[in-house]
């Protein structure tokens, strides 16, 4: 839901987001006990030195909220939306999760820029995003953890199907962030959760009977969702999806560890057969002050090796896949640090520390 701030308030959070976007921050944590926090480029700033109290936050956090939701203030502890204003003529957009710590309302928004950012400013791979768009069906889980792009790397996916054209696309969003204007001859429809759709596992559903040859589903988190998704992949459909794991074969420990244990071998079987490829991103700290953060990439891509290792549970051949499967396009996660701190954007400090063999980076 995309939510216009009230009167009361508007000045003062305005006042906090325009000061968001003029820091390029990515993050905005409005915290009682805290001054108002900025993450830029992976580091905290403060512009002042005032901690917030628990009725300023509140105040601050109501504004966010639209009326139906505000009632449920008392009975929830957490709520998702989307924050707009005006800035500079164009609109603005903020991805906003509203939590309870201590008993008091917290805030984490998250700015959404208005135009999707491309491969290159991204550093991904232009090669590796027309490879994941290619697959006729299938399941494409994009990876990490939280804050590491990955949704950002999903709308650029979801922006080139529609510049392509004759593709129809469904997205399942929790909150829609991204827009996606109409293009060429595709046709993109995206569907919030909580506004337009119930859930992930119904937006899928009903999501197959509206001519999808693509479906976006922000996140699988659930098992109906998991084996919903499973099965529009089996039957025709290219699945784009997230998760939140550390590494590529994370995923699929993850997605199988949603379903009980006495259906767990079937499971690796329908994920064998369907999942074509696994991108773990991590955005690291730049060598430069100031500099944004640079993106490293673990790709996976399932060859016969790897459909093997799953289907028989041996999830730690999936490491040994990507080492040896340079050919097929795979990239290990340390090639990319290495990579990275020959171009100088990274330090060897950083590399040691996200490295899976630290010790290939001495000091």
């Amino acid at each position: 839901m995309v939510v216009e701030p009230t009167k009361a308030t508007q000045v003062h959070l305005q006042d906090i987001l325009r000061t968001a976007i003029r820091l390029q921050a990515s993050d905005v944590h409005l915290v009682p006990g805290h001054p108002i926090t900025y993450r830029v480029h992976g580091r905290f700033e403060r512009t002042q030195e005032a901690a917030l109290s628990a009725i300023e936050a509140q105040s601050i956090l109501e504004a966010v909220l639209p009326p139906r939701l505000r009632v449920h203030l008392g009975d929830r502890k957490d709520f998702d939306c989307s924050v707009c204003m005006e800035n500079g003529g164009g609109p603005c957009r903020f991805r906003a999760n509203l939590f309870q710590s201590a008993g008091q309302w917290c805030a984490c928004l998250r700015h959404i820029p208005e135009e999707i950012p491309s491969f290159e400013w991204m550093g991904f791979p232009d090669g590796l995003a027309q490879r994941l768009i290619a697959h006729r069906n299938g399941l494409v889980i994009i990876t990490g953890v939280t804050g590491s792009g990955k949704s950002t790397t999903l709308a650029a996916l979801v922006h080139l199907l529609n510049a392509k054209g004759d593709t129809r696309v469904i997205t399942v969003e929790e909150p829609v962030e991204y827009v996606h204007r109409p293009m060429s001859t595709s046709v993109v429809t995206q569907r919030e959760v909580g506004r337009d759709v119930d859930s992930f596992f119904e937006g899928l559903k009903y999501g197959l009977r509206q001519d999808p040859d693509v479906i976006l589903v922000g996140e699988i988190r659930d098992r109906d969702t998991a084996q919903m998704a499973l099965s529009a992949a089996e039957t025709g459909h290219l699945i784009l999806t997230t998760m939140h794991t550390k590494d590529a074969k994370g995923a699929v420990t993850r997605f199988v560890d949603l379903f009980p244990y006495d259906v767990q071998d079937d499971i690796r079987t329908q994920i064998a057969l369907s999942l074509r490829s696994v991108v773990c991103q991590h955005l690291l700290p730049s060598k430069q002050p100031g500099q944004k953060r640079a993106l490293a990439l673990e790709v996976l891509h399932v060859n016969q090796p790897v459909r093997s290792a799953i289907r028989v549970g041996k999830i730690d051949s999936i490491e040994s896949a990507i080492q040896t499967g340079k050919r097929d396009g795979m990239i290990t996660l340390d090639e990319e640090l290495v990579r990275l701190l020959q171009t100088g954007r990274i330090s060897v400090d950083i590399a040691r520390r996200f490295a899976k063999d630290g010790d290939a980076f001495p000091g």
